[in-house]
């Protein structure tokens, strides 16, 4: 037997605990990191759990088939997933330009995945193994499920099923689903028959044995028609609720992809359980001589609290994959990872993150979501907190507390995203009180993201006041506590719905503010959001209002130089802006002014005229002047200095005489 408590990663780790072959095989494209954050190091841990053989092969060489047959043939199949994000988003920033760094590799290192991660490593396994069953999941997986806008490629691309070849297909978190289907495989249930999963797509060629289902429209019709396509996508995203939500139907040519009713999320006896695997909380030794694997950093000394988010952020993937319902951990869990934690030879003291999609979210919204589900066409937080809504924050400031008492622990902090305005609507401050005096690490996060009441309609995001009020009332306890910290608020520009009227009014806020941040993300398109279908529909699919979308590198440019617009090097861009949003008067000199005229280049991006007389009491400032002589009145410190000249250098003629008479001599 081996001391090597990582999962197999060769051949000899699989002789070394005296196994003969592999149940499972999972490939990924993230490097293998042994640690709850991973998805990867989840459901390999889960199936352990449950008494299979699992080995792991990350960031294969897909150029050919033989890094897939290094573990040999899994007795039951293999599970592929693209790794923590979309292979795509791993990839390519906004502008789609490629990224400098995978912090998911070792070293950063970038190129050890293909782009569309998924369905190249099916094809592979495919190649090297005939026949064998195939199951995909994982983020990329889940968000394409469907027939989905793709930016990169501009143009509609189907399921992520069909284009893979695979044989089944988990969405969301996908613990139960996949125990599930491996213990049908191991009954020697064929994995064709195998369709009545919760949480799975499959592939089918007819409807006969699918019972109530929605069909919605096919594959050719959101490809030729963008509003089919927005109402189609509206009827995916209502029905991601594990007890109301149906069953949908989508034609594919000649065959029909099934999508099963989303999976109950996990009680919090089973989520405890799942935290509490043997997980050895770090990359795997054999990336160490490469640098190794620097997306650890950010999690290896946070604790995860809960999964979920009622929040429904436009823009937000996390409703489509995990769904609105909100699932938390108990505090004896979360107490006895932070123990551990602080064991660890690299602990200084300090746990960095305690929180989840929205860390101050730790039950469901209202009682009735675990009853009937949550309502189909009301959100909870959006357009105002719902009467429903149960706001308390105690428990999470319970689990706080506690952990700020643990030996070795010198500051808990909070830097996973807060929902401001589900703090502003609890009457007890006691939780912000304490979130300011103890958990924020000189900086908090929020994310306010605009301040246009019409794209703030389109984000799902508070409008009115609330981000101002709770602004000042987190500048009030801080200046109370006497510290100096400060609020970081999160903006976005180029979203569906926002012109550049609307990007000027956020620019007029920041002037306001006295906050120019340093930098700005720009709306990024990813599969399984409302935004991205308004980007490419240009309809809201909750109405099929048109939508004014962005999409110009100009407009994009313009709208983000608003945001910024103190820097000269945004000077015409903005100046530019305000000339399209006939907001010239926002060009001058005045305090509410954004930038200076144009002028004469100078040492300045411009120069400034003189500025006219200015009026004291009536009179003009001129004669408010007594008569002095003028080198008396503005006192210069400038003294007189030598000029020095530079020589004459004579007509060129005359230099060439000089250098002949030189030459000659």
């Amino acid at each position: 037997m081996t001391d090597n408590k990582y999962l197999p990663i060769c051949k000899q780790d699989i002789l070394d605990r005296g196994w003969t072959e592999l149940d499972f095989i999972l490939v990924t494209g993230d490097a293998y990191v042994d640690h709850h954050s991973f998805g990867t190091a989840i459901i390999s841990r889960v199936l352990e759990s449950k008494g299979y053989k699992v080995g792991i092969i990350a960031q294969p060489d897909w150029k050919d088939t033989e890094d897939f047959k290094k573990l040999g043939k899994p007795r039951l199949g293999f599970l592929v997933n693209a790794g923590n994000m979309d292979s795509m988003v791993n990839h390519y920033t906004v502008s789609k330009k490629i990224r400098e760094k995978d912090l998911y590799s070792p070293g950063s290192k970038m190129g050890l995945r293909p782009d569309r991660a998924t369905i190249v490593y099916c094809n592979k396994i495919r190649e090297a193994y005939k026949g064998i069953p195939i199951v995909i999941g994982g983020l990329e997986a889940s968000l394409r499920r469907f027939a989905h806008y793709d930016y990169w490629s501009d143009k509609v691309r189907k399921s992520m099923l069909i284009d893979s070849g695979a044989d089944l297909l988990i969405f969301g978190m996908g613990e139960k689903q996949v125990v599930n289907i491996a213990n049908k495989l191991n009954q020697g249930i064929d994995i064709k028959e195998i369709t009545q999963e919760l949480g799975t797509c499959y592939v089918t060629e007819d409807l006969e044995s699918v019972g109530d289902h929605i069909e919605i429209a096919s594959y050719k019709e959101v490809c030729n028609d963008k509003k089919k396509y927005a109402e189609a996508f509206k009827i995916q995203y209502d029905e991601q609720d594990p007890i109301r939500g149906g069953i949908i139907v989508q034609k594919h040519t000649n065959k029909y992809l099934v999508q099963n009713k989303p999976e109950m999320p996990l009680t919090r006896e089973e989520l405890d359980v799942v935290y509490g695997l043997p997980y050895e909380k770090n990359y795997h030794p054999i990336y160490e001589s490469l640098g190794g694997i620097p997306a650890i950093e950010e999690v290896k000394f946070s604790l995860v609290s809960s999964r979920g988010c009622f929040g429904s952020c436009a823009f937000c993937a996390i409703t489509f994959h995990q769904g609105r319902i909100v699932q938390s951990r108990s505090e004896n869990s979360i107490l006895e990872e932070a123990a551990d934690i602080t064991n660890f030879k690299d602990f200084k003291g300090y746990i960095h993150d305690v929180g989840g999609p929205t860390a101050n979210f730790r039950q469901p919204a209202c009682d009735k979501q675990l009853k009937v589900g949550a309502c189909k066409d009301k959100q909870c937080l959006h357009p105002s907190p719902c009467k429903n809504l149960k706001v308390d924050h105690m428990e999470y400031l319970k689990v706080l507390r506690k952990l700020r008492e643990l030996p070795k622990v010198k500051r808990v902090f909070v830097r996973s995203g807060l929902r401001y305005d589900y703090i502003m609507a609890d009457k007890d401050d006691t939780f912000f009180n304490e979130l300011i005096e103890h958990h924020v690490s000189g900086q908090l996060k929020v994310a306010p993201e605009h301040v246009s009441h019409k794209v703030l309609k389109f984000m799902g995001k508070p409008a009115g006041k609330t981000y101002d009020r709770f602004r000042e009332k987190f500048y009030k306890a801080t200046e109370k506590i006497g510290k100096k910290q400060y609020l970081i608020p999160y903006l976005m520009s180029s979203h569906p719905g926002c012109n550049i009227s609307s990007a000027v009014e956020l620019a007029e806020y920041l002037r306001d503010t006295n906050y120019q941040p340093e930098q700005v993300q720009d709306f990024y398109p990813t599969p399984g959001t409302p935004s991205t279908t308004m980007f490419y529909t240009g309809l809201d699919p909750e109405t099929l209002q048109e939508v004014h979308v962005p999409k110009t590198k100009h407009e994009k440019a313009m709208q983000r130089a608003l945001l910024q617009y103190k820097d000269p090097m945004k000077y015409d861009l903005v100046y530019s802006a305000l000339l399209e949003a006939n907001r010239e008067d926002l060009i001058g000199y005045g305090p509410k002014c954004l930038i200076k005229p144009r002028g004469k280049k100078s040492n300045d991006s411009y120069s400034k005229p003189s500025p006219k007389p200015k009026e004291i009491k009536g009179k003009n400032i001129k004669s408010s002047i007594k008569d002095k002589p003028i080198e008396k009145s503005f006192k210069s410190k400038n003294k007189p200095t030598s000029v020095k000249t530079k020589p004459s250098f004579g007509s060129r003629q005359e230099n060439k005489n000089k250098a002949k008479a030189k030459k000659r001599k």
